[in-house]
Parts: structure tokens; sequence; C-alpha cells
């Protein structure tokens, strides 16, 4: 019953939320195409509730030119593929804001476990033991305001599986507050390229795990 009632909220917030920030997204989109060539979205395939894939939406932070199949950590020199806008829409997140867009669609919810990308195979596994891929993923969740991109996955997918045992109203209010908190403090942030290396190191291990 939650969450048809979840699904409500959602959708009536992030309504309400395109309608007052279609400005911010408006100035943010001029100030991307003015610092650098190349599309105002970045789509990148992640792993929804139930393990469906859709594409997420992002700013741009990264120039067109950057290698496409290459991890961050081994270009030569990866701030210098980072925007200058792009930095700004890392440190204050805002470039989350476009999926607000994927919360409207219904591939995502507000508050839930960030959904995986596709190939994070050790963190789509841990997640099966609790339950946590079955659940909507979220722009926010448990995890993120208890060390966001700090997290190794076997403590991100408990505190997801955390989320899941007490999901309801009271502990999506706590979520959302909490982010607002986190968001303001820069809480759990790793800049550039160094956020971009734990989520390699995350998807280097996947693959290695899968060839044995």
């Amino acid at each position: 019953m939650y969450f048809k009632i979840k699904r409500l909220m959602d959708f009536t917030l992030s309504f309400l939320a395109m309608l007052f920030l279609w400005p911010v997204f408006l100035i943010l989109a001029i100030i991307i195409k003015i610092d650098s060539k190349g599309p105002v979205f970045f789509k990148q395939k992640r792993v929804g509730s139930n393990k469906k894939y859709f594409y997420i939406l992002k700013f741009r932070t990264m120039r067109a030119e950057t290698p496409k199949d290459m991890p961050t950590h081994l270009l030569q020199d990866p701030d210098a593929f980072i925007t200058k806008s792009g930095k700004f829409l890392r440190k204050t997140s805002l470039d989350e804001l476009p999926q607000i867009i994927n919360i409207l669609k219904g591939d995502m919810s507000i508050i839930g476990p960030r959904p995986a990308l596709w190939n994070q195979y050790d963190l789509i596994a841990e997640r099966d033991k609790y339950g946590a891929n079955n659940v909507p993923t979220g722009l926010t969740g448990w995890a993120q305001i208890n060390g966001r991109d700090e997290l190794p996955i076997s403590l991100k997918s408990k505190l997801d599986g955390d989320y899941v045992k007490n999901i309801g109203l009271k502990m999506d209010v706590k979520c959302f507050f909490g982010t607002i908190l986190s968001v303001m403090r820069n809480d759990g942030v790793l800049e550039g390229g160094v956020r971009d290396i734990e989520i390699d190191k995350e998807i280097a291990s996947s693959k290695e795990n899968r060839s044995l």
C-alpha cells in the first residue's frame, strides 16, 4: 500500500519541482553550453527496481572529447576533462537535478537505494542479499546520508538493506531532510576523478570476480 502512496508523492513532488525549478534548469543548460561543446544532458545505463534497466539523466560535467571507453583514473589528466561548470555542478550535486525527470517518468523515486551502474555486478549481487534490488531506486537514500561516495560496497548494501527493512513515510522523511543537511555540509563527496576512481574500482572488482 505504501508503494502506491510513495509513487503518488513522487509524481506530485517532482511535478511541482519541475514547475519551480525550470528556470534553474534553463540557466544551468545555458552555462553548460557556453562552457563547452556537447549535449546538456549526460545519459547513463542504470539498474532500477527489480533490476530493470533505464537511462539516468544528469547535467553533463565532462568535455565531449573525453574518451568514452576509458576509466577516468586511466586518463593522463582527469581534471582536464571536467568542465569549469562541471566542477561546480558536482560539488553542489546540481548535476543530479535532471533525475527529477526520471522520477516523473517512474524510473526512480525521490528516496531509495541509488541505482547501480549496469556493470556494478558486486554491488547488485550484494544488494540481492538484502532485497534492495526489489524496491524503487532513488535520487537519494539512507546510504547517501551515511557516507555517500566514501562507502565500500558491503556497507553501502547493508545500509540499503536497513532502508528496505524500515521503508515507510518516517524513513523517507528522515532521508529527505538528512540529504539537505549532507549537501549543505558537502559530506561524503569525492571530487572529480577521485569519485570516478571509486566507481571504476567497483566495476573492475565486479568484472574480476565475474571471470573467476
